[in-house]
């Protein structure tokens, strides 16, 4: 008989453990936002650019190149 009151003082136990682990996820925010996970599967990755930038209009300038302080 003394088993059968260890195993229901366990699984209070085990069940209180899961109970703070539930209401300290809830806390934390795990659960704010259910559709967004599912939805991002479906969606599609930034298109990669296919063509090059051209010398003319395209191209990005690069930044004029910094002058190096030589501190002595």
């Amino acid at each position: 008989m003394s088993v059968v009151v260890l195993l229901i003082v366990a699984s209070l136990a085990v069940g209180l453990v899961f109970l703070v682990a539930f209401i300290w996820s809830v806390r934390s925010g795990q659960y704010e936002d259910t559709l967004t996970p599912a939805m991002r599967v479906l969606l599609d990755d930034a298109p990669v650019p296919t063509h090059l930038p051209t010398a003319g209009g395209d191209a990005a300038r690069s930044p004029a190149p910094e002058k190096q302080k030589r501190g002595r």
